[in-house]
């Protein structure tokens, strides 16, 4: 089964309340704490996460606080492709956490088959089929116990300090969703493929893509069969070094960050009138860009290289000295002098 990969923002945004292990007092130690989650998946129609809850557990102290995020004991579903770029869906709101460092998990609930109710996945056919993660345990001794239930740990502590605290845990679909392989009738989220990212240390990029560069890929591509996307690289990196995703690279080839879906631009009579990508939550810094077309041959468990046979991935184009700031958005069309049509 084939499938892109791209980098979607989806946020748990607001305030949690603690639903146990710990105090609820409003003294001068407790800060506020916002968690979002953010995305990227490709070829599918859907990837929808059953939520079930989050537990944060301190460092030090080693106090726990459960946060259920369902909704009257179903899980709170979440389409991660419903919410790409910046976008951000609610999943609980509350108050106060006190100050310290903690590790979190977030529970979610598996399944094997398609259930609407539950996790699962709508592939690029239309096929429905479950998904799951293949973690499960518990953080500090609390979590969600019962038969069904996936964890997804973060090993990147953060911290809660005065103020207010905004974290987004940020889904790599890209690198973490995995299709039914083997005997296994289902999709995969790895645990691995998400990162908790605190949002006063990104920004973003946006942009728009010329019809021209789509199509001079897809003709070197050949085929008729594309998915475009926008890989996001560390700073200079070369064209001929940029890589698809995959376990490991070996130098000089160099693993994107993430990965952001080509979209189209719809007026209001639903007309295409442009096409354009957005990666929502990138750590400030210097980056390149790379474009490709066929993204939906990139298999995050294989090398994709092209061979003197067939060229199943390959970066058509890059963009070179892309700078996020805190804060702000950075916008880069491709090609770089291409004016978008307002």
């Amino acid at each position: 089964m084939k499938y892109t990969h791209t980098l979607i923002a989806l946020s748990i945004a607001g305030l949690l309340s603690a639903c146990g292990g710990g105090s609820d007092s409003k003294g001068p130690d407790m800060g506020q704490f916002s968690l979002g989650v953010s995305d990227n998946p490709a070829d599918a129609q859907n990837v929808v996460i059953a939520f079930k809850q989050v537990v944060l557990k301190n460092s030090s102290t080693g106090e726990t606080f459960s946060f259920d995020v369902s909704n009257s004991g179903a899980a709170k579903q979440v389409d991660l492709l419903e919410f790409q770029g910046s976008s951000a869906e609610s999943l609980v709101t509350g108050v106060q956490v006190p100050f310290g460092t903690y590790q979190m998990c977030i529970y979610m609930q598996n399944n094997e088959t398609f259930d609407a109710n539950g996790s699962y996945v709508k592939d690029g056919d239309g096929a429905d089929l479950g998904l799951v993660t293949n973690s499960n345990g518990s953080c500090g001794g609390t979590g969600a116990d019962e038969a069904g239930t996936g964890r997804l740990f973060f090993n990147k502590s953060f911290t809660i300090a005065a103020g207010a605290n905004n974290y987004v845990a940020e889904f790599d679909l890209g690198r973490g969703i995995v299709g039914p392989h083997g005997n296994k009738d289902y999709w995969t989220l790895k645990p691995t493929s998400v990162q908790l990212v605190n949002t006063a240390e990104v920004g973003a990029i946006n942009g728009q893509l010329s019809d021209d560069i789509m199509t001079a890929c897809e003709t070197a591509a050949g085929g008729s069969e594309f998915s475009h996307a926008i890989y996001l690289y560390p700073d200079a990196t070369a064209l001929e070094n940029m890589s698809d995703v995959r376990l490991a690279a070996t130098a000089p080839q160099v693993l994107p960050v993430a990965s952001a879906r080509v979209n189209e631009i719809l007026n209001e009579q639903q007309q295409v009138t442009g096409h354009s990508y957005e990666f929502g939550f990138v750590v400030a810094g210097s980056y390149s860009l790379g474009y490709t077309c066929v993204a939906q041959n990139d298999d995050p468990e294989a090398d994709d290289a092209p061979t003197d046979v067939e060229m199943p991935f390959f970066i058509h184009a890059d963009e070179q000295g892309v700078t996020v700031t805190q804060g702000t958005t950075t916008t880069r069309n491709l090609p770089m002098d291409f004016v978008p049509a307002t």
